[in-house]
Formats: structure tokens, sequence, C-alpha cells
């Protein structure tokens, strides 16, 4: 992005903070960057351009595209965002106390399910039941035009397998037929928008990194990262990435004392405790806030700015810079976060045709009391419908699904979620 441009950014910055409309009412933002003799660091986070970049195709055959680079160099800005830097900082912590609405019928109560497809169901819940003690809680398949609609696939013969780990769920779905889903990228890396993992909260970071290690698990972070002294909000939380069997991307994150939610304080004998929460990554962070703030009553949490080795290492990625945004549900855990990649550029978009039986899709279920004044919000604002109505489970599949009716949409950054009426 030429040097000139900056100053209208950052402009652009201040507006959106005065509107309340990436701080919300719950918490504020942290700055999580590591000191580095070298460098001095200032919170520029504000004064990023969160909105698309320029795409250009490399393989139109599976609708990828790779997003063309818009960041200039860190030199460059830097020097033109001094003098704007505080008042944008400024003017975006005085959000915090900002615009929060009243709650709405169709107000997503809580996360039901973290799902996403597999290849293999039998294989994946092996991994989940004996390297991360998941419990097989059923396993059943469905056919017919309601789970159709349901999903957006045409011709769907679906086997699914509900997994728990402390009191989340996690639903892994295979699809008999079609015979069409396809593989997840290689490589597929952090930035890019179909990116989305979910955190298994440990009680002992060493004692859970060992088994994986033993079990030869596929790592994305070469070993597990502490959050330094220097991000006071997350100091001491321990984290590590890496991949199922078939590639889907994974979190174990450990929470020492008074950090995190207070379940994961309990004692426990369990090493393995729940999930916190599923993070996806988004080209607007100010779009996704006002879907699932405003659309659908979740609470904006307290957003960080990560940058630093320790980052680099979590995410393999070179110069990374993620802005952390949580969106909480009225119950949690687990909740939804948005991470939205400053740098490094280059991370590629969802593909606009992904449908549910692609493997890199994953969907998230939301739990509504009132699912027809949810769906007319969604509607009126112009939200992209998988499922053309809702869709009534035939009562001998609403026990084994745990839901009588339910819709699938695609938040603005292209992310299935499945709203459900129990």
């Amino acid at each position: 992005m030429p040097v000139e441009n900056w100053a209208r950014h950052a402009a652009d910055c201040l507006r959106w903070s005065v509107a309340g409309l990436l701080w919300g009412n719950r918490g504020g933002m942290r700055f999580a960057t590591e000191p580095d003799p070298g460098r001095n660091f200032v919170d520029y986070s504000m004064l990023f351009d969160s909105r698309p970049a320029s795409r250009s195709p490399i393989d139109s055959s599976l609708g990828f595209h790779r997003r063309e680079s818009v960041v200039g160099g860190i030199a460059d800005f830097r020097r033109v965002l001094s003098a704007v830097g505080i008042l944008a900082l400024a003017a975006g912590l005085s959000g915090n106390a900002g615009y929060a609405r009243d709650r709405l019928p169709g107000d997503v109560e809580r996360l039901k399910m973290i799902g996403f497809t597999v290849a293999n169901v039998d294989r994946e819940t092996t991994f989940f039941t004996n390297v991360l003690t998941f419990e097989k809680v059923s396993d059943f398949r469905v056919v017919g035009n309601e789970y159709d609609k349901m999903e957006g696939v045409f011709n769907a013969n679906m086997r699914i397998v509900h997994l728990r780990l402390g009191e989340q769920i996690v639903e892994l779905t295979q699809y008999i037929s079609p015979p069409t889903g396809r593989p997840i990228p290689v490589p597929s890396y952090s930035n890019d928008e179909w990116f989305e993992h979910m955190a298994i909260v440990v009680r002992d970071m060493d004692a859970a990194y060992k088994i994986l290690q033993e079990n030869n698990v596929q790592q994305i972070s070469a070993n597990p990262i502490t959050i330094p002294e220097s991000n006071r909000g997350a100091a001491g939380i321990k984290a590590v990435k890496f991949r199922d069997p078939e590639g889907h991307d994974l979190e174990l994150i450990y929470f020492p004392a008074g950090k995190g939610d207070p379940t994961w304080q309990r004692p426990t004998d369990r090493l393995f405790l729940g999930l916190d929460h599923t993070a996806m990554t988004v080209f607007s962070t100010e779009k996704g806030v006002a879907f699932y703030r405003d659309l659908l009553g979740f609470d904006v949490g307290g957003v960080t700015f990560n940058t630093g080795i320790s980052q680099q290492v979590l995410d393999d990625l070179f110069n990374d810079t993620c802005l952390v945004t949580p969106m909480v549900p009225i119950s949690p855990p687990p909740h939804i976060e948005f991470l939205d990649y400053k740098t490094p550029p280059g991370g590629r978009p969802m593909p606009v045709d992904t449908k549910a039986d692609d493997l890199w899709h994953w969907q998230t279920t939301l739990v509504t009391k009132d699912i027809q004044a949810a769906a007319d919000r969604l509607r009126k604002a112009s939200a992209q419908f998988v499922t053309p109505e809702i869709v009534s489970i035939p009562q001998e599949t609403q026990a084994e699904l745990g839901f009588k009716k339910a819709l699938m949409v695609r938040d603005p950054n292209g992310h299935a979620i499945r709203l459900i009426e129990e």
C-alpha cells in the first residue's frame, strides 16, 4: 500500500472506533508484542486496512485464489503513523464502553457443537478417542431431502459421529455420497481464509505435548509457546498447534490461574478438559463483528494484537501479526474467535464454491430459542443462506442430531454456521 494512503486509513479507523464497530462492551484491546532489542514496537493494529485486497487466480479448478500483497514495508508506515498512532489508539480504547444492543428474539444462547467434514470417520474417531481422550457418544447415518437442504449438498448420505470432551461436543461428518468432496489444499497456512481450528484445553501442557510426540502427531508449531509477560492480559498462557490425521487444524491451550474461563480452573484429574473456542481466519473483523454481535447477539471479548517470535512459532508464519477478536455467546464456553492476519501477505480467500462435503468445511452449531426470528433478521441483512428455508428435522432423527429445526448460513467471511432450535 502506498505510504501516502495511510493517513486516509487512519481516519477510517477513527470512524470505526467512534462507531464502536470493533470493541463492543466486553473488555478492551491488549497487544501481545514481544520486546526485541533491535526494534521499537508501536501499536499499529488499528491502522491496518482490513478490507479484502485484490485477488488473482492460482487454480480455478479448485476455486482457490491468491490475494495480492497490499501491505507496505514495516519501515515505510512507521514513519507516517508515528504522528497518528497515539490518537488512533486512544480513540479505539475509548470505544470499550461503546455500543451494545439489547437482547432480541432469536439471539444465540450458546455454541452447541463444533463440527467439520472428514474423509474417514473411523480413522478420525480413533485419533480423537485414543490420543486426545474424547468419548464417542453417538454414531448414526442420515439421508433424505431435509438433510440435503440443511447442508446445501444434493443427494447427501452422511455418517455422523459425536464426540464429547468435558461438556463440549465435536461433530465429525463423513459424506458417503456424493463422492465429490475436495481435500484440504496442501500446503495450507493459518492466514488462508478457509483456516479454522478448535482449541482443546489441557491441565498440563508438558504432559499433553508428550502425548502428541509419542503418537507422532504432525505439528504446525515446532514446540509449545508461552505468551510473554509483556502481554499482561494473556501472560503465561501456553499453546501449540497441530493437525489430525486428515490435516484439520487443532490447538492445545493451557490457562494458568486467573486466565481464561473459570471452567478451566476446576479441580480435576483429567489431562484434556474441553473445548475453549473455535478460531477462524477472517479478511474483515468489522464485518464479522457486525454479523455476530448485531445480528446474533454475541458480545465482543478482550481483543489482542499478537506479534513477535512466539506468535510466529505458534502459527508457523514468518513476520506474523494477527488481530484476535473473541465473540462470546450468552453462555460460554466455547466461544468463537476471529484471526485477522495483517502480515504476512498472501493468505488465500475462502473458495466461493465451498460446500459442506469439502474437507476444509467447518460448521459451528449455535442454539437459539427462536430460529424464525434469527432467520428473518439474517435475511433482512442479506446474509448468505446455504439452507433456503428453515428445515424441520424428522422426529426419528431429532434425538441423535440434538435439535428439531436447523438453518445454515455463511458469515461475511465465508465460514459456515448452523443455527438450530432444540
